[in-house]
């Protein structure tokens, strides 16, 4: 069977993709790019914003119309709206969140035993979900209670899996060849917690950092008030990336607290002063939200003066999304969407000033790059493009095909359209 998978949303979905394509490829059956093409497509939907919703729509009806076979719309959308997935278009199926973990088993009907007995190894989807980097989900879920949010909603409490499973997970990847291991789940760091005897991030990565055979291990977002400052010790051990993201959302405490989110901007600030002491040249990135409910004009203006504080090296901004069944769809003093919008443009340049910034110290150095991708130029000629473990994009030309392959690089200056450096295979 040939089998089309596509992801919309975040990290953890990628992670729960690949998954699927481990079990399939296990059992005999094809991943492949075009929808058109396949015997099945599975849709793994997002619902974190209006546009996440939009787009899982989107690319259910373009597997129909495509003409695979068989299309089934899973993931957080999926699970919220089933009825309007299977409205969409004709011949859509839902697996919803609390059944995924057995998606391949239903779909093939096979025991799951069945599927705990396979030897996987982990190769990147094709086509625009290729990633070089393997995504390991280590839990599923969330034990806060944002009122912007629909993921707990979605996928309900905090679960994490176990060590031994996390560890076959790293293991696949890395006989499928990754060399850049991501941690990645819904609340990363509440890993462990819910378990009769609990544990912490703290145990995952003193486990995780035994095995050998990867040269990166990196984390996906963490929240602030779970990040333990006993986990920078780990960053002795070089294949650490350096690079937290670790969301924000405003940088004003009256609106931190309507958002329920239970830090405060100087409890914010502490942290990052300490990650920095610990890791000089730590990549912090983060998330925020303009126009959340009540926001003012000078609430807006304390948010644009933190995050200019803070030096971020990079950031998501996002316009406030009201989502139906979430405590701040019925909050009102709504923020005029072009008013948020203005400020969405506001915030994304002082991101991108300080992103720069960031990246000018590395110019002139020799960095490490990991090449996710190398488009060929023709006559033995090569574009490359790769990311260091401060998460900086790299852009270098050359006469090999470098994909997956780790280089010492040199700096040379900053990509002229691109939030990027350009590099130049440094010689051995």
């Amino acid at each position: 069977m040939k089998v089309f998978i596509d992801i919309v949303g975040c990290r953890l979905n990628q992670s729960e993709a690949e998954g699927f394509a481990n079990i399939f490829r296990a059992l005999g059956h094809q991943i492949i790019d075009d929808p058109g093409n396949a015997d099945l497509a599975i849709i793994n939907t997002c619902a974190v914003t209006v546009k996440a919703a939009a787009d899982s729509r989107k690319k259910l009806r373009g597997a129909v119309r495509a003409g695979a076979s068989r299309v089934i719309a899973t993931g957080c959308w999926a699970t919220l709206y089933p009825e309007a997935a299977q409205d969409l278009v004709n011949g859509i199926d839902v697996i919803t969140n609390d059944e995924k973990e057995n998606l391949v088993a239903s779909v093939l009907s096979l025991s799951p035993d069945v599927i705990d007995q396979l030897t996987l190894v982990r190769t990147p989807l094709p086509g625009d979900r290729a990633r070089t980097r393997a995504f390991i989900r280590v839990q599923e879920g969330c034990d806060h209670h944002c009122t912007y949010c629909l993921t707990r909603v979605a996928r309900g409490k905090s679960r994490s899996r176990h060590m031994e499973d996390v560890k076959g997970d790293i293991l696949a990847a890395l006989a499928g060849g990754a060399k850049e291991i991501v941690l990645t789940g819904v609340q990363l760091g509440g890993w462990g917690k819910d378990f009769n005897h609990p544990q912490s991030m703290f145990d995952l990565l003193g486990e995780i950092l035994k095995i050998d055979g990867y040269a990166r291990l990196r984390l996906s977002s963490i929240e602030p008030w779970d990040l333990e400052l006993s986990l920078l010790d780990f960053w002795r051990d070089e294949r650490m990336c350096r690079h937290l993201h670790i969301p924000l959302q405003s940088g004003n405490n009256r609106t931190l607290k309507a958002m329920g989110r239970p830090i405060t901007t100087q409890g914010y600030a502490d942290l990052i002063k300490a990650i920095r002491i610990a890791v000089p040249e730590m990549a912090i990135t983060t998330d925020v939200i303009t126009g959340f409910p009540g926001e003012s004009e000078d609430d807006f203006n304390i948010t644009k003066a933190f995050i200019e504080e803070m030096r971020f090296a990079g950031g998501h901004v996002f316009t406030f999304s009201p989502r139906p069944g979430t405590p701040a769809y019925k909050m009102k003093d709504r923020v005029p969407p072009q008013a948020a919008k203005a400020r969405n443009a506001v915030l994304r340049d002082v991101f991108k000033v300080s992103g720069t910034t960031f990246r000018s110290q590395f110019i002139g150095k020799n960095v490490s790059v990991l090449w996710e991708s190398c488009v060929s130029l023709g006559k033995n000629f090569w574009q490359c493009s790769g990311l260091t473990d401060t998460y900086i994009r790299v852009l270098a030309e050359t006469d090999l095909d470098l994909w997956n392959q780790i280089s010492t690089v040199v700096m040379v200056g900053l990509h002229p359209q691109r939030h990027a450096l350009v590099g130049r295979i440094a010689e051995s």
